[in-house]
């Protein structure tokens, strides 16, 4: 029968609960539902079963909780060191990102990823993936826009005749 995980007592069972529901973040909140399952005596298969994640990952977890305390818990990947060295645009860059959004796109049409990468790829002078330009999108605020479809045979008078009557 495996061991209990035990933990470092940084945060008691009612605080870590309370944190469990209140927070916002998926990572975060998974974190603290593992360790405050491992807190109320649960086994780690039994949290296994009860969040999805697998066992070495639910020790790592404890591991960093014992370490860290609550700082340990949650998305680590936001703290990567370097991070705005690596971004495709500077934020002068993405100010005038947000300038030609409130346009239209060179080519007419809508703004879309494939369309904002391809912005971004004339600007630093190499190709962007589609997904970068659908994540720059976002991040200014706005959603991908696809017009909606429309049947090859309507007809635009009929419809507009219908919509009056």
């Amino acid at each position: 029968m495996p061991k209990k995980i035990h933990l470092a007592g940084h945060l008691d069972t009612a605080e870590l609960g309370r944190r469990y529901r209140a927070a916002k973040d998926p990572a975060e909140r998974s974190h603290y539902q593992i360790v405050w399952l491992l807190c109320l005596g649960k086994r780690t298969a039994e949290v296994a079963e009860a969040t999805g994640y697998s066992p070495p990952w639910i020790r790592e977890v404890a591991r960093r909780y014992n370490e860290s305390g609550a700082a340990g818990l949650g998305d680590r990947r936001r703290r990567n060191p370097g991070g705005k060295d690596r971004a495709l645009l500077t934020p002068e860059r993405r100010e005038e990102l947000g300038r030609a959004l409130q346009g239209p796109p060179p080519d007419g049409g809508m703004w879309s990823g494939p369309k904002v990468a391809e912005w971004i790829g004339e600007r630093i002078g190499r190709g962007v993936g589609a997904q970068r330009g659908w994540e720059y999108l976002r991040a200014l605020g706005y959603a991908p826009q696809i017009p909606r479809p429309a049947h090859a045979k309507a007809d635009a008078a009929e419809q507009e005749a219908f919509r009056k009557g």
